[in-house]
């Protein structure tokens, strides 16, 4: 069965002399809504990922504009990971992502991603506190798997809005414990919630398990946000 407009999204594209291109999936509520979304995918992925529509779908279906994204360096090439030197200009699509869904949503328009996507949502939000009202991320890949030692918290400390984390008790790049030490660095509200023996990816391919996690993500992110 195909699927629906309001299962895939509506394909967005927007072109700019002054950045980079903002190309992706714009996920309209139903019945209104006044807030947006921007989540974009990780390094070896792209915004089609089942996680993500799940997610935007989900949102979508409780008000939330979202507007699912692939970054410069996807936009770039269908495969492999993103280079240390591209990492400036992926900040920057995030920014004229969420310049865009600005222009649709009237209300907060929150931040992020998964793995890599949500670190550089992170490090945008620290550079620039108007760059959103909110960060909702997906597995922050806190250090290289076997890496402990190589933390990405350096910018921690910057950050001044609300950050809504979601963890995978198995994520080999972060355990609880050490997320749980992470997000106390953060001087702004944070909240940090589990998924009980979920890897990095959260669902590993199961439809099912999407659903299931983004459902809990929603009710999270509605508590967590709500008169924020």
């Amino acid at each position: 069965m195909a699927e629906s407009v309001a299962q895939r999204g509506e394909a967005f594209a927007l072109d700019s002399h002054e950045g980079p291109a903002v190309r992706g999936f714009l996920h309209r509520p139903p019945n209104g809504g006044e807030d947006g979304w921007v989540v974009t995918h990780g390094a070896g992925g792209n915004c089609g990922s089942g996680l993500l529509v799940s997610l935007a779908v989900a949102f979508a279906e409780a008000g939330v504009c979202v507007l699912r994204c692939d970054l410069p360096f996807r936009q770039a090439r269908r495969q492999g990971p993103p280079s240390p030197a591209g990492a400036a200009k992926d900040r920057e699509g995030l920014r004229a992502a969420v310049t865009a869904l600005r222009g649709v949503a009237p209300g907060r328009v929150f931040l992020g991603g998964h793995s890599y996507g949500g670190r550089q949502a992170t490090m945008l939000a620290a550079e620039d506190r108007g760059a959103a009202d909110g960060l909702v991320l997906l597995s922050y890949p806190l250090h290289p798997p076997q890496a402990p030692g190589k933390k990405r918290t350096e910018h921690f400390p910057q950050l001044q809005i609300p950050a809504l984390f979601i963890h995978g008790t198995n994520d080999p790049f972060g355990t609880p414990e050490e997320m749980e030490e992470a997000v106390k660095l953060i001087p702004a509200a944070t909240r940090l919630v589990f998924v009980e023996r979920a890897g990095h990816s959260l669902v590993a391919g199961k439809a099912s398990r999407a659903a299931e996690v983004s459902a809990k993500f929603l009710a999270e992110f509605e508590s967590f946000f709500t008169n924020r």
